[in-house]
């Protein structure tokens, strides 16, 4: 009986922390929708330049045009921080928007 006690406990946890971690890596579709402001400067659906760099592949290529390579750290410094005449959105979208902004780039 305790170690059906111990497993089931054991197995709550790691359910439990899945759940969390996929919970916080974002939403693609939502990440669309908060897109749609970025979409004035970037396309998505091709890596030609509009007024910024076209994302599309944005996640398997070498550098961005900063020179750094494109993790999702660096992204969303870029994105907070801006640079190259984009505007800084770090205090324009909150972090789970982000999160979501991230989550639909890597569907580029």
């Amino acid at each position: 009986m305790h170690r059906f006690r111990v497993f089931a406990v054991c197995f709550t946890l790691v359910v439990g922390s899945k759940v969390m971690l996929s919970a916080a890596k974002g939403d693609a579709a939502k990440g669309k929708e908060v897109f749609e402001q970025c979409g004035v400067c970037h396309n998505a659906d091709s890596d030609e330049k509009k007024m910024g760099p076209g994302l599309k592949g944005l996640f398997k290529r070498d550098k961005m045009t900063n020179g750094k390579k494109p993790t999702e750290a660096n992204i969303r410094d870029r994105v907070d921080e801006g640079g190259q005449g984009m505007p800084a959105y770090k205090d324009m979208l909150s972090d789970q928007e982000k999160d979501d902004l991230l989550a639909y780039l890597k569907t580029l």
